[in-house]
């Protein structure tokens, strides 16, 4: 059950190349994937920011273009793995959609907690990508090679388990388990309002904007900046919508309205209150 090809107009093709800065590969090769999944990494952010909104996720593809592709926003895996699938496709890859559960810390989360894809290229070669889970690897993974993967943020490893489904590990330490079977991104739909209503969602704790950088990672956790450049981590207050404002316009291109920046200032009480 791959991804329809035709699923995206040309016209919205066009646009999502346009803002990953990337030329239109001219076959779905391995190298196209990788440059594709980089950019999408740096220039499209992992965030929860229609939460705190107040604005429903919806995994359709007629509101998903116009959010991440016109609107210059991000969204958490459903929405950018979902996206990126089906722009995958239009260009000749063949793409199904996996579900996953992410390692907790102590156990594994509930059944389709995530979403990632996997992806074969014009060789036949087949590759997980990810470009909805913060921090992960930059580059897809190859999803039949089971010795250790090097990638600039670590080793990863793709390792068979019970039942059909793999582990995908970095450095050693579990970051989730995929299922062997495809999905369709409406199967998504039930958990994706759970991990943006639940209490129990972290989701719905608190606001995150975070994207890959050449040299690290920057990101906007609640009323804090975090920037990594070279292995060195330095956090800044936003004490004030402001702030936060600057913040968004500057690290991830986002202008939004004072209404809107109002509202995520309001989400998460403030670093003194």
């Amino acid at each position: 059950m791959s991804i329809a090809r035709d699923a995206l107009p040309e016209v919205v093709v066009a646009a999502y190349l346009e803002r990953l800065g990337r030329p239109r590969p001219a076959a779905p090769s391995a190298d196209a994937l990788r440059a594709l999944h980089l950019a999408h990494l740096d220039r499209i952010p992992f965030e929860n920011l229609n939460v705190a909104l107040g604005v429903p996720v919806n995994l359709g593809l007629d509101t998903l273009a116009p959010k991440i592709i016109d609107r210059r926003r991000g969204g958490f895996c459903y929405e950018l793995n979902g996206l990126f699938a089906h722009l995958l496709a239009a260009l000749g890859f063949e793409v199904t959609m996996l579900a996953a559960r992410v390692w907790t810390g102590t156990q594994w989360g509930p059944p389709l907690d995530h979403a990632a894809l996997r992806v074969r290229d014009a060789d036949g070669t087949d590759w997980l990508a990810d470009v909805g889970f913060g921090e992960h690897s930059r580059w897809p993974l190859q999803a039949d090679e089971r010795a250790e993967q090097d990638d600039p943020n670590g080793r990863f490893r793709v390792l068979p388990v019970d039942g059909g489904d793999v582990d995908v590990l970095r450095d050693d330490k579990p970051h989730y388990r995929l299922e062997n079977h495809p999905r369709e991104l409406p199967e998504f739909t039930a958990m994706s309002w759970y991990q943006t209503h639940s209490p129990a969602s972290h989701f719905t704790r608190s606001t995150v904007c975070s994207r890959q950088t050449e040299r690290g990672r920057v990101s906007i956790s609640g009323h804090k900046l975090i920037v990594t450049e070279d292995g060195v981590r330095t956090e800044s207050a936003l004490p004030d919508a402001a702030a936060l404002a600057e913040a968004y316009a500057q690290h991830f291109g986002v202008p939004f309205t004072d209404d809107e920046v109002a509202r995520i200032d309001r989400f998460v009480p403030s670093p003194e209150n």
